[in-house]
């Protein structure tokens, strides 16, 4: 698993060794209008950029309904190979996803290797995971792209992958052994990663026994999470201006302004149209979304079209089952675009906008976490004997505690707490209420 990306796919997607020269090629689709195609385009041309590849020209084409065959019409695809030889290109990328078929038929007439977004997607993951899991999600998620488009004639690097005595029926072909093969370390790869998630569910259990809230940070790939993350808690991670620079979640402890801390996660950004496949294979990363109790969702307010990238993410939500969970919107970027934070937030009520370099709005973002959290919090009331000072500390390191009195029987001890704290102090609890004083 050292090389997810060769071990999987080999030669098929984008030739790190140069920096190849991309022809993009999008389809204006009825319903849809030229000026969103070539954002789309932009954002792809950003995407193959990331990858280590350049643009060299695009074209689009307007049609009802994609070709059967080669997505584009065949005369669009014969102009689509002049332009590859009058550019210099080495690869056609289409915006839109791909059949195996109509790769394979694209490729055979263009000369030259076809691929979609989602290949380009992968591409970029397969660059950038660096732990054990995220290498694992890559790996499966590339590997269940590849198997639908193994063609007889493809590169002998699969087929050399573990050959020997006992591992090929009578009269298989090599198309049949790299489709067993890829199958076989699928099966594998799903089986280590539902391990892998059983222990991150354990995880999340023990943090939730610690009583402590939970929040992750989401948004639109470069929207700026890991830098808001850094300037919060001192994290360290790696933040750069390019896409999908995060892929392995990081978590860090947060001391909220009224005192009470909470758990604060990084997590992968999203995009339009982001792989099922992709999403399929890295939820046991994205659950620690789902079972946050407040997603601070981070917006770039320089981007073209804030609101698309808004509800993308909230696609992508919906898919892995964190769209319940409750939301706060933040508009970062703010010092860049001061205009359009300030319209966005007119549109959001309760929203905030920030900088996450400057600083300027994260007093306030710190404020707005902790009404949110205690709204979503219980206040209760203890009695803790006095024997049970551990009682009284826990009380005070998982909570917010609203005030104290001594008692006959004990310390009298008015806190907002979470479920998992509460549910563990049970014993000492003699009122609560929801949300509020």
């Amino acid at each position: 698993m050292s090389n997810p990306y060769q071990q999987a796919l080999g030669q098929t997607l984008i030739d790190r060794s140069i920096r190849e020269r991309i022809v993009l090629v999008g389809v204006i689709f009825d319903g849809h209008d030229e000026e969103e195609t070539d954002e789309s385009l932009d954002e792809l041309a950003r995407l193959i950029d990331t990858a280590g590849a350049d643009e060299a020209a695009r074209m689009t084409q307007r049609r009802a309904a994609p070709d059967p065959t080669f997505f584009i019409g065949k005369g669009k695809v014969q102009e689509l190979k002049e332009l590859c030889l009058a550019v210099d290109a080495d690869t056609v990328v289409f915006d839109n996803e791909l059949s195996p078929g109509q790769q394979y038929n694209l490729e055979k007439l263009l000369g030259r290797t076809a691929i979609d977004r989602t290949a380009v997607i992968l591409d970029i993951f397969a660059q950038n995971a660096h732990t054990l899991e995220g290498k694992a999600q890559v790996e499966l998620a590339l590997l269940r792209y590849k198997l639908p488009r193994l063609r007889r004639g493809i590169s002998e690097a699969m087929s050399q992958q573990g050959a020997g005595i006992g591992s090929r029926g009578p009269g298989e072909t090599k198309l049949e052994v790299d489709r067993r093969r890829i199958q076989d370390k699928i099966a594998k790869l799903s089986r280590d990663l539902k391990h892998l998630h059983e222990n991150r569910r354990e995880q999340g259990k023990s943090r939730a026994r610690s009583g402590l809230g939970a929040v992750s940070i989401v948004g639109y790939t470069n929207a700026g999470k890991s830098t808001l993350l850094n300037h919060l808690t001192h994290a360290g991670v790696l933040a750069e201006n390019r896409l999908f620079a995060t892929l392995d979640p990081t978590t860090r402890r947060l001391a909220l302004p009224g005192g009470e801390p909470v758990l604060l996660s990084d997590t992968v950004g999203f995009v339009k149209r982001l792989p099922h496949g992709l999403v399929e294979s890295f939820k046991s990363t994205l659950e620690v979304a789902v079972l946050s109790d407040l997603l601070i969702h981070v917006v770039d307010s320089t981007a073209v079209d804030p609101e698309s990238q808004i509800h993308a993410v909230h696609e992508v939500l919906q898919e892995i089952g964190a769209g319940p969970v409750p939301e706060l919107l933040v508009f970062n970027k703010a010092d860049l675009a001061p205009e359009t934070a300030q319209r966005l937030l007119s549109q959001n009520e309760g929203s905030v906008a920030i900088s996450a370099v400057t600083g300027e709005g994260i007093d306030e973002l710190l404020r707005t976490i902790g009404d949110r959290m205690r709204a979503i919090s219980v206040v209760v009331e203890l009695l803790v004997p006095y024997d049970r000072g551990d009682i009284v500390a826990s009380v005070h390191r998982e909570g917010e505690v609203v005030s104290t009195s001594n008692e006959e029987e004990g310390i009298r001890i008015r806190a907002r707490l979470g479920d998992a704290s509460i549910g563990r102090l049970a014993q000492y609890v003699i009122s609560q209420q929801k949300g509020s004083l």
